[in-house]
């Protein structure tokens, strides 16, 4: 379980294929790190599986490629780092699982008025968990939606997010990593299985 509160970012320096997987080695220092533990890279969930001073290392599978933007990054792309929640940490953010529920297109970036806009289309089957100052994750942050129109939706992001996050150096075109809030998730589905009649 994570916050969405991105703690670093950290630049690629490795990638390479396994027979089932893809590794991503990474330039930061985990502190008090441990083999096994959850991270999330860009808002998804990975296992660390080495360490080394200055680097640490991540399997891949197939699934998390094809579901996320990982499979994109190359040597020297930045990616988004949190630990994951521990008992007695501040909820700065809102519940993040780790689980990406698809890519969303970054479509338009504005900017002006010490703020930037981010207009995102979201794959269909997951507009219905998107609400009007509803939270979402898009590369493991924490957003606020701003507003939406059917798979379309806005984020407001402020200069202190754009500096502490990867989200400031992204052009459009990019997936995001999208992860609906998981009390929107859960609401829907119980709807869904409990239809009012």
């Amino acid at each position: 379980m994570f916050t969405g509160i991105v703690e670093k970012t950290a630049r690629v320096a490795g990638v390479s294929d396994g027979p089932s997987f893809r590794r991503l080695t990474l330039s930061v220092n985990i502190l008090d790190g441990r083999l096994g533990e959850s991270i999330a890279v860009n808002g998804c969930c990975l296992t660390l599986a080495e360490m080394s001073p200055g680097k640490a290392a991540f399997d891949v599978v197939k699934e998390t490629l094809d579901r996320t933007n990982l499979g994109l990054l190359t040597i020297g792309s930045h990616v988004n780092i949190e630990r994951s929640l521990r008992i007695g940490d501040r909820l700065d953010g809102h519940f993040v699982q780790g689980h990406i529920d698809g890519r969303a297109i970054l479509n338009k970036i504005q900017s002006g008025n010490d703020e930037w806009r981010f207009t995102i289309e979201a794959p269909f089957d997951l507009a219905k968990y998107l609400v009007p100052k509803g939270s979402v994750t898009l590369d493991g942050v924490s957003l606020t939606i701003a507003n939406v129109s059917e798979n379309v939706f806005e984020v407001v992001l402020i200069p202190t997010t754009l500096r502490l996050t990867t989200l400031g150096e992204l052009a459009a075109g990019w997936p995001l990593n999208l992860e609906a809030d998981i009390l929107s998730k859960t609401m829907v589905s119980w709807l869904e299985i409990h239809p009012r009649g």
